[in-house]
Parts: structure tokens; C-alpha cells; sequence
């Protein structure tokens, strides 16, 4: 008489326990976790994205909630408490309208250069606008454009798409959400747009990669910020 096969099945995870330990992970990480990083900490066969639609309903309404952000995840005070928290908060300093302008440059028209950034604002632009946006870490240098003099090209971080809650770039506001906004009054130009934004981490055919030492200093002019 001989054994009848057997199929080894991998033994499915206990559920509740990963729902814990992966609430575990996003409570202790002091940066936003992708869903990449929690299939690496966990166990195979665990449903990470049931796991994260599960907590997320189950502190759906709390105080504090779990979001997703630059396609990562994070938990953070609900919007209609964050009032409550104001006076612990340390003071940031305001960017100037100049700063305000070109990091909406930045983020719609990324990867793009100074020049461009001036072409787009009809004005010069200096250091300081640029020098504040990469200290917050909103923007970063990406890399230098395939043009005369090599120009660097700007983009955005996730660390942008955190502060602005916003789960990706595309959720930036269109032309319709702007009127929405009051931020665009009156009848647009014919034939003006709001362009599709990207901030794909890749370099575009027409960019090359920093080269070592370059930094803010060494390839943006000093002056002034009107």
C-alpha cells in the first residue's frame, strides 16, 4: 500500500496578527512606508493591501488616520483636529510669493530649469527661491538638461506631496479646480492649459545625471529675491 500525495500549501498568516504588526511598523517608522517595504518585513502569502484598506477603515474617524501619500503610507492627526495641535507646532517660515510662484512652476512643468522658471513668471528669479524650496525639501535638483550650458532641472519629492496632502502629483488641481479655488479669475487666454504634471524619478531623454559636486552654490548666481 503505498501514501497518497500530498500538496504542500503554504500556511496562510494569521491575519490578525499581521493586521498588528503592521500597524506596529507605521506607528514606530518616522517616514511614510510603501507597501513594497511591508511585503519585505512580512511574512509570504500576507494580503498587504487588504491589510492596509482594513486598518485604514478601522481608524477611519479617529483622531489620528491612516492616509496614503506619495504612494506611501503614514499616520497622521485627522484634518478637523489639526487646529487642536497648532501651538505645539514649531513656526515655519512663510515663502515669500516669489517661492510660491516658482514652486508651482516646479511642479507642473518638472523636470524644468531656471531659465524656464523665469520664462514661465516673466521675471528673474535668484538663489533665494531656490535655496529656501530645496531647505524645505519640497524640491530637488534632478539633473542637468542636454542643452547649451547644461542647465539643472527642478523637480518635486515626496516630501512635497506629504506637506500638500497629496497621494500623488496628478491630484495637483486642473483648470476647473483652480476656478473652483477663486485662483483664476475672469476668461483664461485662448488655448491656455494647465499642464498634466509628472514627477517621474527617471531621468527624461533629454537629461543628464548631476555631475559630483554639484550643488546649489556652484551653479545658480547670487542676488536679490524681488
Amino acid at each position: 500500500m503505498t501514501d497518497c500525495p500530498t500538496t504542500d500549501t503554504p500556511e496562510r498568516p494569521d491575519e490578525r496578527l499581521m493586521l498588528r504588526v503592521v500597524e506596529a511598523i507605521l506607528f514606530a517608522s518616522a517616514e511614510p512606508v510603501s507597501e513594497a517595504d511591508l511585503v519585505e518585513r512580512l511574512p509570504a502569502g500576507a494580503d498587504v493591501a487588504a491589510i492596509l484598506a482594513r486598518l485604514r477603515a478601522d481608524y477611519a474617524g479617529r483622531g489620528i488616520e491612516l492616509v496614503r501619500v506619495a504612494e506611501k503610507w503614514l499616520f497622521r492627526t485627522a484634518d478637523d483636529l489639526s487646529y487642536l495641535l497648532q501651538r505645539h507646532a514649531s513656526e515655519q517660515r512663510r515663502l515669500s510669493r516669489a517661492g510660491l510662484e516658482t514652486l508651482a512652476i516646479i511642479a507642473y512643468h518638472q523636470p524644468v530649469t531656471r531659465a524656464e522658471i523665469e520664462q514661465y513668471r516673466g521675471v528673474a528669479i535668484y538663489r533665494g527661491a531656490l535655496d529656501t524650496l530645496l531647505a524645505t525639501g519640497w524640491v530637488r535638483m534632478r539633473g542637468r538638461r542636454r542643452s547649451p550650458g547644461r542647465p539643472v532641472t527642478y523637480g518635486t519629492t515626496d516630501a512635497f506631496l506629504a506637506h500638500f496632502q497629496l497621494e500623488s502629483i496628478a491630484d495637483l488641481p486642473g483648470l476647473e479646480e483652480l476656478r473652483g479655488l477663486g485662483l483664476l479669475e475672469g476668461q483664461p487666454p485662448a488655448g491656455f492649459m494647465v499642464p498634466l504634471p509628472s514627477d517621474d524619478p527617471a531621468l527624461g531623454p533629454d537629461e543628464d545625471p548631476l555631475e559630483p559636486g554639484d550643488t546649489l552654490a556652484t551653479i545658480e548666481p547670487l542676488g536679490e529675491e524681488e
